[in-house]
């Protein structure tokens, strides 16, 4: 079985070239970053819909300038065919990460989250085909899971979907699984679960819970917590997720291949136990979080209630191992987050809805 590790050294060792969609984002920047530090070729596609020219300028400044000179950035759109095919060209990997990655939104405007989601990802897929792409990594979500009340989650068990989100990413599975059986085109899926890490934007409109709660912590804004607080997730730091795709591609396993996988820590947290993780840890910082509450408001239609991976299958078919816990992931990032989270005036701001979607 492959290791991270050993992953890592085969990609070192012998450079390729990578596409990227998403690449502004906050997953997709950091798959950036680690590939160029790889001193790998790499084609980023982003539209500047939901990713940040600032998450480039930062990966800029994390690599050497020779690295950078191995970037390519396309601004573009997964939706436009052609656009799709010029990423592609000459490219041996793609890990595509570009969605609109939000149940609110996919609730209040299905349509354009089919045409980001579906069309986008199937334009995606029929462009790195006809490049002859090696292997294409995509992102699915923890929300394939709908309904089903078991845990953990197993990946051959779902339920209905709660969502249009959910359901685009789980047409995203059969369409990867359609082209393996027809065209053997060979692909990985990764069902992320609650990825959090630097670069995760506090400031949308469907903003994560981990960096909304940051920021308004800092801030000393009041923290919103939707439903009693005893909602269960399983939150999985960006590093888990950057080796999750890396070796999702370089996995040479022929039953690896043409699957489906849980990618999270295979812990549960509730979202009380989270608020009192980030108060503790920031509160050294900040005092005036020792008597700091949450307001508790209504439960938001779509969410999931109760969400935990399980991980054996990643680890069995990829040798895929987290790296970091919610704790060590919240510590490691905290210095990211205080620098770009905190106020630079006393104005207050309202404080945006927390997502709490598998990505």
């Amino acid at each position: 079985m492959q290791t991270y590790q050993s992953a890592l050294e085969g990609i070192r060792s012998s450079p390729r070239s990578w596409v990227v969609t998403g690449a502004a984002g906050f997953i997709g920047s950091n798959l950036v970053e680690t590939l160029l530090r790889l001193n790998q070729n790499v084609t980023g596609l982003d539209n500047f819909s939901t990713g940040h020219p600032t998450n480039l300028e930062q990966v800029r400044s994390a690599v050497t300038e020779k690295q950078w000179k191995n970037f390519r950035f396309i601004e573009g759109d997964i939706r436009s065919i052609d656009v799709s095919r010029e990423a592609c060209r000459s490219a041996d990997y793609v890990l595509h990460q570009a969605a609109l990655g939000s149940v609110p939104l996919s609730m209040e405007d299905p349509l354009g989250c089919h045409e980001n989601n579906v069309n986008g990802f199937l334009n995606m897929l029929m462009a790195a085909r006809a490049a002859g792409v090696r292997r294409f990594v995509y992102a699915s979500s923890s929300a394939i899971y709908g309904d089903h009340p078991g845990l953990p989650k197993v990946e051959l068990e779902i339920g209905r979907p709660l969502s249009p989100y959910a359901l685009s990413k789980y047409l995203n599975e059969l369409y990867a699984g359609t082209f393996a059986r027809c065209y053997g085109f060979e692909s990985v899926g990764l069902r992320y679960f609650n990825v959090f890490g630097p670069r995760q934007d506090p400031n949308g409109a469907y903003a994560a819970v981990i960096p909304t709660w940051i920021a308004a912590m800092i801030r000393n804004d009041p923290i919103f917590i939707n439903g009693d607080g005893e909602t269960v997730r399983d939150f999985c730091h960006i590093d888990n997720v950057v080796q999750a795709n890396l070796l999702g591609a370089m996995v040479e396993e022929p039953a690896a291949a043409d699957q489906v996988y849980n990618i999270a820590l295979g812990e549960r947290i509730t979202l009380n136990q989270l608020f009192e993780i980030i108060r503790s840890l920031l509160e050294p910082r900040y005092p005036h979080l020792r008597d700091l509450h949450p307001v508790y408001r209504e439960a938001r239609p779509g969410d999931v209630r109760l969400s935990q991976a399980d991980i054996e299958k990643a680890k069995r078919l990829l040798g895929y191992r987290p790296v970091r816990s919610v704790a060590e992931g919240l510590a490691h990032a905290a210095d990211w987050y205080v620098a770009t989270l905190a106020p630079r005036s006393p104005v207050k701001r309202p404080q945006p809805e927390a997502a709490l979607s598998g990505f």
